[in-house]
């Protein structure tokens, strides 16, 4: 170990973005045997967060570099809440002059079945970088779209869906579950899975646009729906993109999503997605895909997003913004809010804010009068704080819509459970590997 990373712990009431306090966490290395053990503790404080933890790592040239063989270190986390089961987090990833942030999302005991239960584990896998996984099918990117007698909506534009129905296992295994996760987050898990945290921002933006690209055109051609899958994508490595459920993400990664979230590249004379298929670049060759390693070469040598994507994709792509995203009360205004502004969008955010602050205390109340004056500024850079964003004050595309799904959170899960009906997915009981875990269908309020 030679530089040190950081680590925080953020525990929410399962299904909402309801903080949980007082939760203690225990973090300890997991290392080789003969290893000197870290073991810290730590208690969450009232917006369910712990304090920023330094903790040992490897160099960071051995994640910016290929070839190495140990590009992050592994700690075990133990999290135990009253009134909730505790929960095991086995093997988080932690990267040099990178924040990690580990979401709980805890389970109330009184939710779960009457038999005993033991802890539930979640084993965070390798990263695809490292680790042995399936390689990628070669798929033809021109989808034909869904006829009109399958009972299919075709829908004229992309639109950003509330939630995506991750299906973890290959597509014809019935015994796989399902897990119904937001949108933005299940792009942050994909990409904490795929990519390295260190890499150059703009490495990381053009990556992070091939996984929104792919996964909006698995949604919008109804690719696995029209067959009459109940899940919109999966996590094999095989067919879609790794994802571990409940795994770590990191801040330089959860950033550029919260900004791009929306956008997509589609070619000139397309209406769908890219399907932008990618490789690593160096365990497996895949030409006219974008080569992972590739992409940070470039991006360390300046080479902005869209030139990246161009280098591989070609010059006849175009970066769009979707107009609709589904499950916000407002859409964005157009322009960023900051001191001085006022107007309606000013006093949704106040409203918004202030609702906010009923769970999270450190978000001071302001007066809801449709002018961003000082308190209102320092009410969004805390929220700002909280939910790992640049504190800058600022409303701006990212913030709006980070407030928005905060609200939507902590007001209208009924509401949100009633539209989405069932979920499948995994029980909370302690598993060593994915396909060991059974399907379980419970009422959306249980996940």
């Amino acid at each position: 170990m030679a530089d040190t990373g950081t680590l925080k712990v953020q525990l929410y009431n399962e299904g909402s973005y309801v903080p949980i306090e007082g939760a203690k966490v225990t973090v300890t290395s997991k290392s080789e045997p003969g290893a000197q053990r870290i073991e810290t503790k730590e208690t969450s404080n009232a917006n369910g967060e712990t304090s920023i933890i330094e903790l040992p790592t490897p160099p960071l040239d051995n994640s910016i570099k290929p070839g190495s063989m140990d590009p992050y270190s592994l700690y075990n986390i133990r999290v135990e809440a009253e009134g909730f089961e505790p929960l095991i987090i086995d093997g988080a990833q932690l990267f040099p002059d990178t924040l990690a942030i580990q979401p709980c999302n805890m389970v109330p005991k009184k939710s779960l079945r009457k038999d005993t239960r033991q802890d539930e584990i979640i084993v965070v896998n390798s990263n695809t970088l490292l680790g042995e996984y399936p390689r990628k099918i070669p798929e033809d990117p021109d989808k034909a779209l869904p006829p009109p007698p399958s009972g299919s909506v075709v829908l004229p534009k992309p639109v950003i869906p509330e939630f995506v129905v991750v299906h973890a296992g290959l597509p014809n295994n019935n015994n796989a579950p399902n897990y119904t996760v937001r949108f933005k987050d299940y792009v942050k898990n994909v990409a904490s899975c795929e990519i390295y945290a260190t890499w150059s921002e703009n490495a990381i933006r053009a990556n992070i646009y091939c996984i929104l690209s792919f996964t909006l055109n698995r949604i919008y051609t109804e690719w696995y729906r029209g067959k009459g899958k109940n899940f919109d994508i999966t996590n094999s490595t095989a067919y879609d993109h790794a994802f571990t459920y409940g795994r770590n993400i990191f801040d330089s990664i959860s950033v550029v999503v919260d900004d791009i979230f929306s956008s997509y590249i589609k070619r000139w004379n397309k209406k769908q997605p890219l399907l932008a298929q990618y490789c690593d670049g160096r365990q497996v060759q895949c030409p006219g895909w974008l080569t992972q390693w590739g992409s940070q070469e470039l991006g360390q040598n300046g080479l902005p997003p869209y030139e990246i994507l161009t280098s591989f994709y070609g010059n006849d792509i175009e970066l769009v913004r979707a107009e609709e995203v589904k499950g916000i009360p407002k859409s964005y205004p157009g322009y960023s809010l900051e001191l001085g502004y006022s107007g309606e969008p000013v006093r949704v955010v106040q409203q918004y804010l202030n609702r906010i602050g009923d769970n999270y205390p450190a978000i001071k109340k302001v007066k809801v009068d449709g002018v961003y004056g000082p308190a209102t500024q320092e009410s969004v850079k805390k929220f700002q704080e909280v939910f790992n964003l640049p504190q800058t004050g600022i409303v701006d595309y990212a913030t709006w819509y980070a407030i928005s799904d905060i609200y939507v959170g902590v007001t209208k899960i009924a509401e949100l459970r009633s539209s989405v009906g069932m979920a499948t997915f995994t029980p909370h009981v302690p598993y060593t590997g994915i396909n060991d875990i059974p399907t379980v269908e419970y009422p959306i309020d249980l996940f």
